[in-house]
């Protein structure tokens, strides 16, 4: 069920409900964000309650979706898969509003759809209202079947109940087994609150938490992340008071974690070799008390602007943008520091995304197996070509938000073995207390599967000897 209930606004429903349907169906066509299609989507309606109740469908049928599935196929005479794609998404928005949102009733979620599927008919070639209006009455005449036996189909019962491709759950029961699988399960289909990070070098976290309680926005400190603070309700960050004045960021717990692995001092050289959008790069400048030079390195133009925006706004003036591939970091760095000069590294590597699959429910089913061998490589070539330009004796640090075998531990066993002149070292004495629970064998920090509402991140620390 939503953590708040939904409130309709008073211009027709059905402007909300068409407009999450073209979101959805946008979303099999193109690898755009959810978020910006919602953005793109909603841009011209006048009451925000109509926005919040787009955004509401169209994370809710993708964040849902495995186990409205599930429920629809034992009321379809064909596989769902076989609907054209339109129909496919229709009885996915009826079944939403029927099984999760207690605040719409069930004889307008099924009158709105079956309204929408009239509507789609010309473009269908022909009238698919019927069948759909037959499917979700009978969803709500017929009891709910049980759910798989988990004895008998583990793999089966924890994608229904938690709406996680079978694939990934097969994977996870076995390579963690079946209670592991169902906390990391757990953990990626539950919904995030919006966590911020306190920038400490303008405002302490106890005085912007007590400064919004004042003005009536209820809000806590992170249980883990001595810099987070997490709302209560949610609401347009940047409405929020210290947004403008660089108060606060908005990351996540797990990802505040990062930084200080790297134990970056005030005066020193750093390199943040895939930088954007600048969320470890501000959090490296308030570590080292803005005294030093930073190098944020990125692929993308736009990314770069994006990261430079951030570190206006946060009061960071030591960090250096430059536009590079961190594969081969030398010719582009040759104008922002001298090869070989960095004492510390921080590599946040592109992945899977696996760890914040809550937050990108719509990448849930754009995910296969292939893609670790993929990202794997990358992260190879970017770990190898990084590695050249610290000095001996300096530390680098490599961070994913995959906590998948393949992008992590294969990635820096590698690395390691290839390249003896290199140590690893436990992050333990980085992290605050709370976080040693999450320090793996290897000494490696792994949030896979927590219980403290936080993405899944992996990070290792290594120094190159001297």
């Amino acid at each position: 069920m939503p953590a708040e209930p939904i409130q309709l606004a008073d211009t027709p429903a059905s402007s909300s409900r068409a407009m999450a349907l073209a979101v959805l169906l946008a979303c099999q066509r193109n690898d755009r964000g959810l978020d910006e299609l919602i953005e793109q989507k909603t841009a011209a309606l006048p009451d925000p309650r109509d926005r919040a109740l787009v955004m509401e469908l169209a994370y809710g049928v993708l964040r849902r979706q495995e186990t409205i599935d599930w429920r629809l196929g034992a009321l379809l005479g064909k596989p769902l898969f076989r609907l054209p794609m339109i129909v496919q998404m229709l009885l996915r928005l009826g079944t939403y509003q029927l099984l999760y949102l207690d605040r719409i009733p069930a004889r307008a979620a099924v009158d709105e759809t079956v309204t929408l599927a009239k509507s789609s008919g010309k473009h269908l070639g022909r009238d698919w209202s019927g069948l759909i209006n037959g499917v979700l009455r009978n969803l709500i005449r017929l009891p709910e079947p049980p759910l798989p036996d988990a004895a008998a189909h583990p793999a089966e019962a924890l994608s229904v109940r938690y709406a996680v491709p079978l694939w990934l759950c097969r994977r996870w029961i076995e390579r963690l087994g079946a209670e592991q699988a169902e906390a990391a399960c757990r953990a990626s289909s539950t919904i995030p609150g919006v966590t911020l990070r306190v920038n400490r070098r303008r405002v302490d976290r106890e005085a912007l938490l007590e400064r919004w309680r004042q003005e009536g926005i209820p809000a806590h400190p992170t249980s883990v992340s001595p810099s987070g603070a997490t709302l209560d309700k949610g609401q347009p960050v940047t409405s929020l008071p210290g947004f403008l004045t660089g108060d606060f960021y908005v990351e996540d717990e797990a990802a505040q974690l990062i930084p200080p692995l790297l134990d970056a001092r005030p005066g020193q050289v750093v390199f943040d070799a895939c930088a954007a959008p600048g969320g470890k790069t501000t959090h490296l400048v308030e570590l080292m008390d803005n005294r030093g030079h930073i190098v944020a390195m990125d692929r993308q133009q736009e990314r770069l602007k994006l990261l430079q925006e951030n570190c206006r706004r946060l009061g960071a003036s030591v960090v250096q943008p430059v536009l590079g591939d961190a594969r081969t970091p030398i010719a582009a760095l040759k104008q922002a520091a001298s090869p070989g000069a960095f004492d510390r590294i921080l590599l946040d590597a592109p992945c899977s995304g696996v760890g914040v699959l809550r937050r990108h429910p719509d990448a849930k089913w754009k995910k296969h197996t292939g893609m670790f061998e993929r990202h794997r490589q990358l992260q190879r070539d970017l770990l190898t070509g990084v590695s050249a330009v610290l000095r001996p004796g300096g530390v680098l640090v490599y961070s994913t938000c995959s906590t998948e075998w393949e992008e992590t531990e294969a990635v820096v066993g590698w690395f390691c073995e290839a390249h003896p002149e290199w140590t690893r070292e436990s992050v333990a004495p980085w992290l605050p207390p709370a976080a040693l629970p999450f320090v793996t064998v290897r000494g490696a920090l792994s949030t896979m599967g927590n219980d403290c509402g936080m993405d899944g991140f992996y990070a290792a620390r290594l120094r190159k000897k001297t």
